[in-house]
């Protein structure tokens, strides 16, 4: 592969991928599930797709500076549909699969979208829902075929129909794409995506060409990544994070990328995939943990002590490969047979294959690092905004610390306040919002992004986030708690499922949880508990007591301020559907503080003033 620096934009990278390189490779670029079965796409069928859906979009009027909004799942079409877009010096508006119609309303009016491509009837029926509200729309593709009936209005039609008028158009220009391909700069708009927070309406975060490609330059620097490599994405490609991380840092290198079906498929994808590299965020480690935590205890005790013995000797072991000093001859022996019982079991069923993963998007628990570590499974976390392409910081792959972020990108730089908010600065850093002015100036000043996180750096240069500004609460008695730390420690216990701490100017901290119903259910079983429903199985003493034991054993290394002394089961848990949570599942707050306020009330009745 040539040099990172020569891709200063989307444009040029697809250009030299389906081209120079692609030309030479008998390889897949893309595989994604079709009739059950993992099919491939080659580089020519990837570059044909692209150019006639770009075609074809140009026969419908886009040229340079449109916007053109994307909604739907991960799939080859997404990919087509972006770099068509962007091969037109077009700007594209990725929209989250989940959002509702009010909010897809909002975000193409606020865009000034002229058209927007969806993947199914699903999503078709949520924008046909507000499209009369929707000023300056004025088609919609669809990516699955269309049935008459399913066009359900004018000007609708399937992704098919527009490579075909891509066809007929390239007959009378067929330079168009080859010379389009050439408009983008560097410093040109390429996409405006809109982050809901976790308050107010979504606010467009506008990333240039070389905003993105800079961050993706950076990633090659620290990261060995190349053309053996296959990635398995699964996070949403509308997010910024899967978007550089699992899709043009992939492209990049020459690697393949495999589609996964759904969350619900993630394990046995990658039993079919195999995969070297996946981006993924700490929900699906917890899951991982909890899965197989309940699986051990759900064996014999000889084998329930084997593994346990397996996981401490894989920490003790890492614990001197971190510290740059050779393990014992003995625990080099007793790991060797660790592996063979306990270690390669849980690998397999990664594919076998995985050499990282990268974690992003919210804070990992430094338990959950270390113990996939111990196995052998190594999860390198990161941390970044949408408005900084994203990443800001990541540990590498030979050189991590668990608890923290990493060490600064390169080309980035990062400074501390006064007041503990990271500041950041390079040329990874947005433009500023979409129409927006006034939180524009909010977050950007004098060249550097107020991150609203606060952090610190340790002696060798790792960042560590204690938390979000916004979400710093003081108690009644005037100590200060950053909650996030103190819920990830709790989400690596196998009951618990989703945890939000309470506490802002309270005399002490409460919390609302949402168990994990499977694993309270078997416990439930185990122990002849009868029960209906979670609503039945959340009001129960033994339960509340279960949870109570567990807490208290996760907090013992916690300041009395910091533990929590009541706390509340929920029989549902927190929704992006409800607006509980962010696209990104992050909690939001307010929401949740609102909605569940009496019961956050009745847990401070009788003990404050």
């Amino acid at each position: 592969m040539p040099a990172l620096k020569e891709f200063k934009t989307i444009s040029a990278l697809f250009e030299f991928v389906t081209t120079d390189f692609g030309s030479k490779q008998t390889k897949p670029v893309l595989k994604h599930k079709y009739e059950n079965e993992f099919v491939d796409i080659s580089y020519t069928e990837f570059r044909e797709a692209t150019e006639n859906l770009a075609l074809g979009l140009a026969a419908m009027g886009i040229k340079r500076n449109d916007k053109v909004a994307i909604i739907g799942e991960n799939r080859p079409e997404w990919v087509y549909s972006d770099f068509a877009i962007l091969g037109l010096g077009a700007i594209d508006v990725p929209l989250y699969p989940i959002l509702t119609s009010e909010t897809i309303e909002f975000i193409l009016n606020d865009s000034g979208s002229k058209g927007i491509i969806v993947s199914n009837k699903f999503q078709l029926n949520k924008v046909l829902k507000v499209r009369d509200n929707c000023k300056t729309l004025q088609f919609i593709v669809v990516m699955n075929d269309l049935d008459e009936a399913d066009r359900l209005g004018p000007e609708v039609y399937s992704l098919k129909e527009i490579q075909g008028k891509g066809k007929e158009f390239q007959k009378e220009n067929p330079d168009h794409f080859v010379d389009s391909l050439k408009i983008a700069q560097p410093d040109d708009v390429c996409t405006i995506i809109y982050t809901s927070g976790t308050t107010g309406e979504p606010k467009g975060v506008i990333l240039t060409h070389w905003n993105i490609m800079s961050n993706v330059k950076a990633a090659h620097e620290i990261f060995n990544i190349g053309d053996k490599d296959i990635f398995l994405s699964f996070l949403p490609l509308c997010h910024i994070f899967e978007r550089m991380a699992g899709y043009y840092t992939a492209l990049a290198a020459g690697s393949t990328i495999a589609y996964a079906e759904s969350i619900e498929k993630i394990a046995q994808n990658m039993g079919e995939i195999k995969p070297t590299l996946m981006t993924a965020v700490p929900r699906l480690f917890e899951r991982m943990y909890s899965r197989i935590r309940r699986n051990v205890e759900s064996q014999p005790e000889k084998k329930q002590k084997i593994f346990n013995w397996g996981v401490e000797t894989g920490k003790e072991y890492m614990e001197y490969v971190r510290n740059g000093e050779n393990p014992p001859i003995g625990l080099n022996l007793k790991r060797k047979l660790a592996d063979k019982l306990v270690y390669s079991k849980l690998r397999e069923r990664t594919g076998g294959k995985l050499r990282f993963f990268i974690s992003g998007g919210a804070a990992l628990a430094r338990e959950l690092g270390q113990f996939f570590e111990a196995v052998g499974i190594l999860i390198v976390e990161g941390y970044g905004l949408t408005e900084s392409s994203p990443v800001i910081a990541a540990n590498r792959e030979h050189d991590y610390k668990f608890g923290t972020v990493g060490k600064v990108m390169p080309g980035v730089e990062v400074k501390i306040a006064s007041d503990g908010e990271i500041l950041a600065s390079g040329p990874n850093i947005m433009k500023g919002y979409y129409n927006n002015k006034k939180e524009t100036e909010a977050v950007l000043k004098d060249g550097w992004l107020h991150t609203g996180d606060i952090g610190v750096f340790d002696a060798e240069g790792f960042l560590i986030i204690t938390d979000r500004k916004k979400h710093l609460f003081k108690t009644s008695g005037g100590k200060y708690v950053a909650p996030t730390p103190i819920e990830n420690m709790f989400l690596a216990s196998k009951y618990i499922e989703q945890f939000v701490l309470i506490g802002d100017r309270r005399m002490f901290l409460t919390a609302l949880i949402v168990p994990d119903y499977e694993a309270l259910r078997e416990y439930a079983d185990a122990h002849r508990i009868s029960y209906s429903t979670n609503e039945d199985i959340v009001k129960m003493k033994q339960i509340y007591e279960l949870l109570e034991k567990e807490l208290g054993e996760f907090q013992k290394k916690l300041a009395a301020f910091e533990k929590v002394r009541r706390f509340t089961l929920l029989d549902k848990p927190f929704t992006i559907e409800d607006g509980e949570l962010t696209p990104k599942l992050s909690v939001k707050r307010k929401v949740i503080e609102e909605r569940y306020k009496d019961l956050i009330d009745d847990m401070y009745k009788g003990l404050e003033s």
